[in-house]
């Protein structure tokens, strides 16, 4: 690595052209205020104010060392370690999803119709624990659980959440095959006001038209399901919600737009009543939620 130069403002315009073999100018030049920001606590604001900040060689390895991870189309988010998510810093690595804007506006759309009370709350897979945090620092008063089949995943999380200072019950639970309730310290089984999943649910069909900085470096077993049985998470979450969501409880899903019209048909089978679809911010039909009827459902 030959550097002459090791002013800040000199560096961010030379590896925003390197990136452009590989990003267009907008997303080169916004993946390096990431990182500046990042890595020196230096605003894009505030280097335009002061482009001659001076790097030390240590400084400048590391902004070369983490451009050539872009170069592998290694997630910016990866790169530094942290996402944030409703206004909290969240740390992610390739064990977990990165969060999404669509998940954020899951969140808002279950703070926003739920009143700020006594609730207790499920969060089905919850990877970094976004859903599960986000939920606890909007709704505060909710006793907010979580669950994963990743031990891994649920580490994260509850580093996330301590990070946070959130109080959010995680424990390990895999969905597909256990039928085993989730139950509090005590052991006693908890029966809850709202469920809430972001399950994997982008088919193989999907799965070509995706980027390949998703395709190489994010968990595929969070991402993907079979195209014979694109809704089993769904289906098994519905099953679980049987003993689990009391009469009346709320269940939201983030789903794959492609099979909305199934997921409103599995919940009336389910026998949920008001299923209403609610499009995300690119109009896009992303979030599907709905109230238990009864105890004995037709499915």
């Amino acid at each position: 690595m030959e550097i002459r130069n090791n002013i800040l403002g000199y560096l961010k315009k030379k590896y925003v052209q390197d990136l452009f073999d590989y990003y267009d100018e907008r997303e080169a030049e916004q993946l390096l205020s990431i990182l500046i920001e990042h890595f020196f606590s230096i605003t894009r604001n505030e280097l335009i104010l002061n482009p001659d900040y001076r790097l030390s060689e240590s400084e400048i390895l590391k902004l070369h060392m983490a451009v050539k991870e872009l170069k592998k189309y290694r997630p910016v988010q990866y790169i530094t370690g942290v996402v944030e998510f409703h206004g909290l810093k969240l740390e992610v690595n390739p064990d977990v999803l990165i969060p999404r804007p669509e998940t954020e506006e899951l969140v808002k759309l279950i703070t926003d119709r739920e009143k700020d009370s006594d609730l207790t709350v499920l969060d089905i897979g919850t990877g970094s624990g976004c859903i599960a945090i986000g939920l606890k620092s909007l709704l505060t008063r909710a006793h907010v659980n979580a669950s994963d089949i990743s031990q891994s995943a649920i580490n994260i999380a509850q580093t996330n959440a301590d990070a946070n200072y959130m109080e959010v019950a995680f424990q390990i639970h895999d969905i597909l095959n256990s039928k085993e309730p989730i139950r509090d310290k005590k052991g006693k089984q908890i029966l809850f006001d709202i469920i809430v999943s972001n399950p994997p649910y982008v088919t193989q069909e999907d799965k070509r038209k995706m980027h390949q900085n998703v395709l190489d470096y994010e968990p595929h077993s969070a991402l993907f399901v079979t195209d014979n049985k694109p809704l089993k998470y769904y289906e098994a979450i519905l099953n679980f919600s049987k003993e689990n969501l009391k009469t009346g409880g709320r269940i939201y899903f983030e789903i794959n737009e492609s099979r909305k019209n199934e997921m409103v048909a599995l919940m009336n089978q389910f026998g949920y009543s008001d299923i209403k679809l609610v499009k995300d911010l690119r109009y896009k039909s992303r979030f599907v939620f709905g109230s238990k009827k009864n105890h004995h459902c037709r499915a």
